[in-house]
């Protein structure tokens, strides 16, 4: 992808039945590569990473959950798993569009406001309304304390016109193993629900969906991939199954009204694909409230060990447990004291696989200035 600036849902009886109404392997438990349709283009445009002006970094404070994110422009940017100095996507963000040919970027075309989901907690709610004032979009993300999963909770609102008058889509860029070369993403399924996988080596991801797919697609990054298309047409006019070992992106179509425009995005990682479609699963089926309450009560007992250096009068937020959170955020979970410079890419967006240098490494003068 180029660089482009309520109740919970859980995975239900709909999804289940259109995935299996859907052709893919018997029993649907492997998320295959063989077959289908080859996207063109390989390998794709020299890759780059994303912006360091981030809005927002978090973790889980248990160590079953070895992913961080990073949130800026109101969206997820890059996530690290299953180490701290690891980088596995680029950015993960919302299009949406009209049968019209409107296609808006939430990164792009809206104004962005960001809140903590508690004082010093590093989960975030973010509401991201359209320049335009056509839609609103409103979102919780959190890492699963239990899994190596990234769990965002999404509510589309439109401001204009009916839920049945857009489309939505998420579009991906997987960066796995700290490379945007080299990756295979394609279409599969685990346990017969439909998702969006990406390979690099031995490290994997999918993403899942508490809603139905009505439609998926992996390419390549390039002048003729999803993200291209859906601004110039506002749908998908051709799609793939597959794009191997290059510069590649991934994108699903949200059904908004089986869902009522509230769904969940569970953005899995492991060793092997697999690994990371059963996580993404186990995560929406346990269910969005129970893992923000358990990641809010987690970080709020961290907090209480801390010397009560606090402002007495603090006038928005508390900078003191907000600075707590985010150095404890960038430390390792398997390795205490590994705590790295920065969750980001300084200058990212003009930086490729040749040239991360810095911030995601340990450096002695910010581990000083950490500790």
């Amino acid at each position: 992808m180029p660089e482009q600036p309520t109740d919970t849902p859980t995975v239900n009886a709909q999804n289940q039945r259109r995935a299996m109404s859907d052709s893919h392997p018997p029993g649907g438990m492997a998320p295959t590569q063989g077959g289908g349709q080859m996207a063109p283009g390989a390998p794709g445009i020299e890759p780059r990473w994303t912006t360091s002006a981030k809005q927002g970094v978090g973790t889980a404070r248990s160590p079953l959950g070895p992913v961080w994110f990073t949130i800026s422009h109101g969206i997820l940017n890059e996530v690290y798993a299953p180490r701290v100095d690891q980088a596995c996507i680029r950015d993960l963000g919302l299009v949406v569009t009209d049968a019209s040919g409107y296609a808006s970027e939430e990164k792009r075309h809206t104004r962005s406001e960001i809140v903590t989901l508690g004082s010093g907690v590093p989960g975030y709610r973010i509401v991201n309304t359209a320049l335009d004032g056509r839609y609103r979009i409103e979102k919780e993300i959190i890492a699963d304390p239990e899994r190596m999963v990234v769990l965002q909770q999404t509510r589309f609102v439109p401001l204009v016109g009916t839920l049945s008058d857009y489309r939505l889509y998420a579009v991906l860029a997987p960066h796995l193993g700290n490379q945007g070369r080299g990756n295979t993403a394609w279409l599969g399924y685990v346990k017969s629900v439909p998702m969006l996988f990406a390979e690099n080596e031995r490290n994997a991801l999918a993403l899942a969906c508490s809603t139905p797919w009505l439609d998926r697609s992996a390419e390549y990054v390039g002048p003729d991939d999803s993200w291209h298309e859906l601004m110039t047409h506002g749908r998908l006019t051709r799609t793939y199954d597959k794009a191997e070992d290059g510069n590649v992106s991934l994108t699903g179509q949200i059904d908004l009204e089986a869902s009522g425009g509230a769904f969940v995005l569970a953005l899995g990682f492991c060793d092997a694909a697999f690994g990371a479609g059963h996580h993404a699963i186990s995560s929406l089926l346990a269910g969005f409230e129970s893992a923000r309450d358990r990641y809010i009560a987690d970080w709020l007992l961290w907090q209480a060990t801390l010397l009560p250096l606090d402002e007495p009068d603090e006038p928005t937020h508390n900078l003191y447990r907000v600075s707590a959170a985010v150095v404890q955020s960038h430390e390792d979970k398997q390795f205490p004291g590994g705590i790295i410079a920065s969750l980001s890419i300084p200058w990212g967006n003009t930086k490729g696989d040749q040239n991360l240098g810095g911030y995601h490494l340990v450096w002695t003068r910010d581990l000083v200035e950490a500790a």
